[in-house]
């Protein structure tokens, strides 16, 4: 199996590679489109903003690529949030690949933002991602953002607000936490995305 991560800039993109080494895999850091095309599984991190990290992925011609992508492509954290159609984050326009806005965190519901530390995730919908270890459990987040409820959550998060921890509509997945910092659960959300989802 090949899998790649998009070199989109993200500062988490050593410890995603190290964490499927973990797991007997070793992934191309790549933004060249005929490579990510021809992968069998396309991973999408990111850490930091979503303006630069949209402007990164046009200057690197690899909007549509992604866009047009078949296999199955999982989003970590702001990969997760350049999924969806816009995000309040520079007011900037995403891929569009999954139909829900990110929004600020709402800090005066006593909370503090960033949501940064361990949180209680669960499934609420049924889908291979979030199968068996990886449905509910303690997961890592560092956000500002996040991806209101909506038709494509299939596992949620409460910060003040409940809000969608992973997302899935057709070959697009994502979470909003770190997969790479969250332990057995992350470990089990790799593994599923790896091994459980036909390409």
């Amino acid at each position: 199996m090949s899998v790649v991560l998009v070199d989109s800039g993200g500062a988490n993109i050593g410890s995603v590679l190290y964490a499927l080494q973990r797991l007997g895999v070793e992934a191309t850091l790549t933004s060249d489109a005929t490579t990510i095309r021809a992968a069998d599984r396309v991973i999408l991190p990111g850490v930091g903003a979503a303006a630069p990290a949209m402007a990164r992925l046009r200057a690197s011609g690899l909007v549509e690529v992604l866009r047009g992508l078949t296999q199955p492509v999982l989003g970590v954290c702001l990969g997760m949030q350049l999924l969806c159609t816009h995000s309040e984050e520079g007011g900037v326009d995403c891929l569009g690949v999954i139909d829900a806005p990110v929004l600020k965190l709402d800090a005066t519901a006593g909370v503090r933002v960033p949501h940064m530390g361990w949180n209680k995730v669960t499934a609420v919908a049924a889908h291979p991602l979030c199968a068996g270890a990886a449905g509910a459990g303690w997961a890592y987040f560092v956000h500002s953002y996040a991806v209101p409820l909506c038709k494509a959550t299939l596992a949620t998060c409460e910060h003040g607000a409940r809000f969608s921890a992973a997302i899935g509509r057709g070959n697009f997945m994502g979470v909003q936490y770190h997969p790479e910092r969250s332990a057995a659960m992350g470990a089990a959300i790799l593994g599923n995305f790896l091994g459980q989802i036909a390409a």
